[in-house]
């Protein structure tokens, strides 16, 4: 099944700072209450000023942020228990369709992870267990094993592990033998960017732009810095120069979205299997006068052609799983990237 577990790990950073909870909170000199009111006009003016996608998300959306406002307010009493008033605060953000948009009290994480719940999953964890068997290899947070036509497969499950240049070319060395290399990302959630560039770079030849960075700098909608150029440069650790097939489904989000971003640049790479889920604003938090926390993207990260990557990159080749295939303990995609590797 799916594993987001930089979600657990944020949601228990977050439970420990909800015990110094405040009564208020001052935004931009309106000081805000703690009551239901001021509680909701805290969180639409914290994402009002420091959200970063609002000309995206209304342009793809038809998202008016204004209207959304006096839309939920009327929904907003001062007789509402604590429950309903998170209800009311979880439904307003999930306008924004944004996985790194979440609302956290001690009793609940809201959050809209639309991006891979209303697609098919092409993932079975029992499958691709089967495939890895026992004997597999293990290279810090990365799983690998060679099939016996002769393909590499490695399976990484997050960028949470300590996936370092040492634990990647040592892998790399194991698998030298290999015609070509399958690496598997398919419901990979996220997590640290540097380790999601440090596998990447193991595959370049030379350094590639990867894309452009900016960040809010103002209250306004369209207040952003300079848009900084991002690069990515060969490892000085070994690198792969055979054919690879990287596998994505709508799970593949955050850090791993930019993975895929990343690996499309790359000689010899093809993107196989859905599109992923994209998530290309690194996120940032504040507090609500409740003592609530709210997380939201602050920073974008475009890709080399200038182009927002918030909902997805789309592979090279699409792939679905095959229910047939389900059935026999088959995994389509993966056996569609060794005919590709193969043929």
């Amino acid at each position: 099944m799916k594993t987001y577990r930089y979600y657990i790990l944020y949601i228990c950073v977050m439970l420990c700072t909800l015990l110094s909870a405040s009564s208020c909170v001052v935004i931009e000199g309106d000081t805000l209450d703690d009551t239901q009111k001021g509680n909701f006009e805290a969180l639409w003016k914290i994402m009002d000023e420091h959200y970063c996608f609002f000309s995206y998300k209304e342009k793809e959306l038809g998202v008016n942020w204004n209207e959304v406002h006096d839309r939920y307010a009327k929904q907003i009493n001062k007789n509402m228990t604590n429950a309903q008033l998170f209800e009311v605060l979880c439904n307003m953000l999930s306008e924004l369709k944004d996985g790194h948009v979440n609302l956290l009290a001690s009793f609940d994480y809201g959050r809209n992870w639309s991006f891979y719940e209303e697609y098919p999953l092409n993932y079975n964890d029992s499958i691709v267990n089967a495939y890895l068997g026992h004997d597999y290899n293990i290279a810090s947070g990365l799983k690998y094993r060679i099939f016996d036509d002769n393909i590499g497969y490695v399976r990484c499950e997050t960028f949470e592990d300590g996936i370092g240049n040492g634990n990647i070319s040592v892998m790399l060395q194991n698998l030298a033998t290999c015609s070509g290399v399958i690496i598997d990302v398919r419901s990979n959630g996220g997590g640290q960017l540097t380790k999601a560039h440090t596998l990447a770079s193991h595959f370049l030849d030379k350094s590639v732009i990867i894309g452009y960075i900016t960040h809010k700098t103002g209250k306004g909608h369209n207040d952003f810095s300079k848009r900084d150029t991002e690069w990515l440069h060969p490892s000085d650790g070994v690198r792969w120069q055979k054919p690879v097939v990287v596998l994505t489904n709508r799970g593949c989000f955050s850090a791993c979205n930019d993975f895929v971003k990343c690996m499309k640049l790359c000689p010899n790479v093809t993107i196989m299997g859905d599109k992923t889920g994209g998530g290309s604003g690194m996120p940032f938090n504040s507090e609500l006068p409740n003592g609530w926390q709210v997380r939201y993207s602050a920073v974008v990260y475009y890709d080399h052609n200038m182009q927002q990557t918030e909902f997805g990159i789309e592979p090279n080749i699409y792939v679905e799983m095959d229910g047939k295939d389900t059935d026999k303990k088959r995994d389509t995609l993966i056996e569609e990237a060794r005919k590709f590797l193969t043929k």
